[in-house]
């Protein structure tokens, strides 16, 4: 799942909850969404620190 596609889901599932309130189900899916989200930030994260160079003079 892209990560456009899995923010809009999020989204979705938090406007649901304020409105009328999420299921069991639609509850597990949003803590596995999050989960799956947070993972790629910190991934990417990692990637990142370990690309930098870092050089003395």
């Amino acid at each position: 799942m892209d990560i456009d596609t899995l923010v809009n889901r999020i989204n979705e599932l938090a406007r649901k909850d304020k409105a009328e309130g999420l299921t069991e189900d639609e509850m597990l899916e949003r803590a596995q969404l999050r989960e799956t989200y947070l993972q790629n930030i910190r991934r990417n994260f990692r990637q990142q620190l370990e690309s930098i160079e870092i050089v003395d003079k």
